[in-house]
């Protein structure tokens, strides 16, 4: 009994000794055994010699090209395919047609370092090796590889070519160079096994490639046999380094390269693919490979010819290689194999050997348990959100600040710049340069008017310069035009401007580049939409700056070098997955708008959510008016109405208060002298923000300037700006200046209503002309400056008339009781119109994304961008419901919701969120607990203020619910 638990316990120690050696045994090694064993015992000497190797095939070829692969699998029992270019869906038909013609399941095979794309159409493409050599954590990496590794397995792909371990030393190395992870050799090791534990990780196989290492060559083994002239302590500390340890990581195969290398192989020009030495001695006996050991391809001219066909191929198996990778004449190739078995140069170890290897891996990727690919859905699997939600995050990571002089990035203090942007490059930069203008006013200046005679950036303090190489291929040119250098040295040598340059191509870009004018650099590796997006929000400190540099990219900016800095708390851009949302629940929010729009409710509108910091719904609807012929743009501006009162007074009430200008207990009277003997003295700042302070809801000062035919008197207006009719109400009404002091008379007359909860706008009639007379400024500028324009909120603003073309503001109604006319540029109040468009209850003009600005800034306590702009003490003050047990839901300006009912929100939001609605049909909330942002924009009175189906309908509310839905727990 004793001595049959002491021969099951060395066995099963045997076999766990034996796995850790071995990368290709399994955990359930016993099954695989058997599967092996059987397999092998079944096999005639044909179909065993017929495993060695590996054909080539592209699934866009004709029907004639793949049927003759089928004939070679059916009669030569081909061990594997490995595809090239076509597409996904042919490609999978032609895997279930080979698979089903093979005795033995086949190992499928594909070069797909950065993802399917690398050869096929229709496909994901990831960031390449040299982008990821630039990000620290190794699991954004890793799950890369792992995204790559669930792509291949859904198309029935075991094995990748991939990592490529390659330490590209080289910036002239013509075929490595982007698909390197870079120079350094634990860098490049790091994310070697990073990659190759993600891929793994999806039972896909790994292959180390090019060794002994093909990082240090100026030419390509494609076309010729490029020499590695090192001594052999040199390749041991460099070349072969990444090697060693992703062995010891339990890599399942390594690819040799074709390279000549005289210090491991004594004869001359004999390709490392085809040596002994290198392969059985260096790579299996002193490494200890006991992985598979593949050919690069051997239709390559560098591993050269043999006018004996299949010579090469022998010579390849016989220097230690298992399987042999796209031999030039398959048939000949194995017919060579199996004569020099029949004369003893392969013996039948040997052969057991590398077929049993063989076998080993297709268990390991379950073609013991083979199933056909399924057709159904196949595209929509490779090009799920998900590969998005991985891009996004690897470049984040990757984006690398590499010089940034006087710390000018992140970019601060908006209102001091001006701002212009130039493109280079081959390829577009319009993702960059329109991601650039949600922050802040970016003009984009044509590069061929930047001369050294002729400085059309001399308005502009700050130039950034984007350089966009085409993002097709890692093998495409990245290299400055000459053209391109002598506009970047133009700019460099102005005075007037601080320099930023931004650069959407490999790192070895820069080497051409004098970068003695240059303030910084930021290096986004590649120009596609995300990376392009992504160092947008760099420059601006949505996202912080985490990358190093994977190479060394100019003399002075050695490998390794990094400048990095956290986000400034600017509003970023990304998908709902990134911060918990669900998509396509989000998605309701179009056909609640669109059932909106198709109702009447409102001729069009915009609409915003933003999560954790994050933008992750932006989308405009409609049209502008019912009969309009264009689109609603992002870009257009909306009358806010009463989102005035927390976008536009609250903050400057905030600021008074903490400047000690203003107190919540400080009474109508104090504010404005001439109300001490009304009946208003005695209403305090705080019951009137809180709107508990038996205020009239609103008072109708239009309608005594109006003659018998209830058109404007000629008494109080003018059709044209006079002395003394400068107070404009549209650009053909201006009333009498005298009349502003009529509307304050008219307030104090007012008596205070019985019931103490009443919404009003009558106090912020006070509020305005408190901060006018207080900072002897008007209320327009004071925001701005202090607000708008530090927070980047380019479009919010009063009259914005004067400010923006009148086809970019919406409409907000056809006027047929005041202005008789469409209400367009200027502010629909009448109230707000008669005192020039500017009022503490209405006149402010905004998008959606300048109003989410704002109220992310009240969402993270009064800080955005980098600047404090009300302590976040004040804020809470403010939001504070100060009156709730007399059932007045109101905090301090703000609302919000109702603890009975949840109104005026959905019912499904915290007690600590707060916001806004507007008259125009207008809306927007935001609530700390979720860190939740919605806005809302229609012009709901358009084409008359009678429309109430929006405010019936509850839609706005009903959007809410829809995001709140959408939170995935």
């Amino acid at each position: 009994m004793f001595k049959n638990s002491l021969l099951v316990f060395l066995f099963i120690g045997s076999s766990i000794a034996y796995a850790q050696r071995n990368p290709l045994v399994v955990a359930d090694s016993l099954s695989q055994k058997k599967w092996v064993e059987a397999k092998y015992n079944a096999m005639s000497l044909e179909e065993r010699v017929g495993q060695l190797f590996m054909v080539s095939v592209a699934s866009n070829q004709n029907k004639a090209a793949t049927d003759k692969i089928k004939q070679i699998i059916l009669e030569n029992h081909i061990g594997g395919v490995i595809f090239s270019n076509g597409g996904p869906v042919q490609q999978a038909k032609l895997t279930n047609t080979y698979q089903s013609a093979s005795k033995i399941p086949l190992l499928i095979g594909m070069d797909a370092e950065w993802g399917l794309a690398m050869r096929l159409d229709s496909t994901y493409a990831f960031p390449w090796n040299m982008t990821l050599g630039a990000i620290r954590d190794s699991s954004v990496v890793e799950r890369v590889g792992k995204q790559i590794g669930k792509h291949a397995k859904r198309l029935g792909v075991h094995i990748n070519f991939a990592p490529d371990i390659d330490i590209n030393t080289n910036p002239k190395n013509p075929i490595i160079g982007n698909r390197s992870f870079g120079e350094n050799r634990e860098n490049v090791t790091r994310n070697g096994i990073a990659f190759m534990k993600g891929m793994e990780s999806e039972q896909i196989l790994s292959s180390g490639k090019h060794f002994p290492g093909h990082g240090d060559t100026s030419s390509d083994s494609h076309k010729t046999l490029p020499q590695i002239p090192f001594s052999r302590k040199r390749l041991d500390s460099i070349e072969m380094y990444p090697f060693k340890k992703l062995i010891d990581a339990g890599i399942s195969s390594i690819m040799v390269a074709h390279l000549s290398v005289p210090s491991l192989e004594l004869q001359k020009d004999l390709p490392s693919s085809l040596s002994e030495q290198i392969i059985s001695g260096i790579l299996k006996e002193q490494l200890g490979f006991k992985g598979l050991v593949f050919t690069d391809a051997l239709n390559m001219n560098g591993v050269g010819t043999s006018k004996n066909p299949g010579d090469v191929e022998l010579a390849a198996f016989n220097a230690g290689n298992d399987i042999l990778l796209m031999p030039k004449d398959v048939v000949a190739a194995k017919n060579r194999l199996l004569k020099a078995y029949g004369n003893g140069r392969i013996s039948k170890e040997r052969l057991e050997t590398s077929v049993k290897k063989i076998l080993m891996a297709k268990f390991k990727v379950g073609l013991n348990t083979y199933k056909p690919i399924v057709l159904k859905n196949l595209y929509e699997d490779l090009n799920s959100l998900e590969n998005d939600l991985v891009y996004e995050r690897a470049i984040e990571n990757a984006i690398t600040v590499a010089k940034n002089d006087f710390s000018l990035l992140p970019i601060k203090t908006l209102e001091n710049k001006k701002i212009a942007y130039v493109e280079l490059g081959d390829d577009s930069g319009a993702v960059f340069f329109n991601t650039l203008k949600k922050y802040t006013t970016v003009t984009k200046i044509d590069k061929n008017t930047i001369t050294s005679s002729t400085n059309s950036l001399a308005a502009y303090n700050l130039v950034i310069v984007g350089h966009h190489m085409n993002n097709e291929s890692p093998w495409k040119s990245y290299s400055y035009s000459k053209a391109d250098l002598a506009v970047l040295n133009n700019i460099s040598k102005l005075r007037t401007s601080n320099l930023i340059l931004a650069e959407f191509a490999k790192p070895y870009a820069l080497n051409s580049v004098k970068l003695d004018g240059v303030n910084s650099v930021v290096i986004g590796f590649q120009n596609s939409a995300i990376a392009q997006e992504k160092v947008a929000e760099v420059v601006f400190g949505a996202i912080g700056a985490k990358g190093k540099l994977p190479v060394t990219a100019n003399p002075d900016l050695p490998v390794n070098r990094s400048v990095k800095f956290d986000s400034i708390l600017r509003l970023g851009y990304s998908l709902p997955e990134r911060v918990g949302v669900s998509s396509s629940k989000l998605a309701e929010i179009d056909k609640l708008v669109a059932a909106g729009i198709d109702s009447l409710m409102f001729p069009g509108a915009q609409v915003l959510v933003a999560r954790k910091g994050k933008i992750i719904y932006e989308k405009a609807f409609g049209k502008p008016t019912y009969d309009a012929t264009e689109k609603v743009t992002l870009d257009h501006i909306y009358d806010l109405a009463s989102l005035t009162k927390i976008l536009g007074t609250l903050p400057l009430l905030m600021k008074m208060e903490e400047e000690g200008k203003l107190s919540l207990n400080q009474t109508f009277q104090e504010l404005i002298p001439a109300y001490a003997d009304t009946e208003l003295k005695n209403v305090s700042v705080l019951k009137a923000l809180s709107h508990y302070g038996r205020l009239p809801a609103w008072i109708a000062f239009y309608t005594s300037t109006l003659d018998k035919n209830r058109k404007p008197s000629g008494e109080f207006y003018r059709d044209k700006l006079l002395p003394g009719f400068s107070t404009r109400v549209t650009d053909k009404l201006y009333i009498t200046d005298a009349y502003t002091d009529s509307i304050y008379n008219r307030i104090g007359r007012q008596d205070l209503k019985s019931n103490r909860y009443r919404y009003s706008d009558v106090g912020y009639y006070v509020f305005h002309k408190y901060i006018e007379d207080t900072y002897k400024e008007k209320q327009d500028v004071l925001a701005n400056k202090y607000f708008y324009a530090p927070l980047g909120a380019k479009t919010t603003t009063y009259n914005p008339i004067d400010k923006f073309e009148k086809d970019r503001i919406i409409p907000s109604e056809e006027d047929n009781y005041y202005r008789y006319e469409r209400v367009q540029g200027y502010v629909h109040d009448m109230g707000a119109a008669m005192l020039g468009g500017v009022g503490g209850h209405a006149g402010l003009f905004s998008n959606a994304s300048d109003i989410a600005k704002i109220m992310q800034m009240y969402l993270q306590g009064g800080f955005y961008g980098g600047d404090r702009f009300i302590s976040s003490r004040t804020i809470k003050k403010f939001n504070t419901c100060y009156f709730c047990k007399e059932n007045v839901r109101r905090g301090v300006g703000f609302d919000k919701p109702d603890a009975r009912t949840g109104s005026p929100t959905c019912g499904c939001v915290s007690q600590k969120s707060f916001g806004h609605s507007g008259f125009t049909g207008t809306y927007t909330w935001a609530d700390p607990e979720e860190e939740i942002v919605y806005v809302f924009l229609s012009n709901r009175t358009y084409p008359s203020a009678t429309n109430t189906l929006l405010v019936k309908s509850g839609l706005r509310t009903r959007i809410q619910r829809v995001i709140y839905d959408a939170i995935e727990n």
